[in-house]
């Protein structure tokens, strides 16, 4: 099984958790069930795929659970951006926050790549 704690793409999407929790705790009270409860579990599922994947003993169902992971980064993205044309968060904070989401995205497609690479069978 892999450590998932060594991976700088777990240690970025972990980062991205705890940012969109302290975030989405200013949202309006009415978008509880909405905007926010959206983001903090695409943000969680960023992670949350990593390590579920890291469990699993093959290398197609650890790579299942990075592309889960990657596809909820950029949801993440994007309903940053949402929350940002609602005037939910402050240009400087969305910056940051689509900055943290990008790089998790950046640093999960390099890890999904160099998985799927040929390399020699030994």
């Amino acid at each position: 099984m892999r450590d998932h704690r060594k991976l700088r793409a777990f240690d970025a999407a972990d980062k991205l958790v705890l940012a969109v929790y302290e975030a989405t705790g200013t949202f309006p009270k009415h978008e509880v069930f909405g905007l926010t409860n959206q983001l903090r579990r695409a943000a969680t599922s960023v992670a949350s795929n990593i390590v579920e994947g890291s469990a699993r003993h093959s290398e197609s169902d650890y790579l299942h659970f990075l592309d889960m992971a990657y596809g909820s980064a950029r949801e993440c993205d994007y309903q940053l951006s949402v929350a940002f044309r609602l005037g939910y968060v402050a240009a400087r904070e969305h910056q940051k926050l689509s900055e943290m989401s990008q790089e998790s995205c950046r640093l999960l497609n390099a890890l999904i790549n160099w998985l799927r690479r040929d390399r020699p069978q030994v």
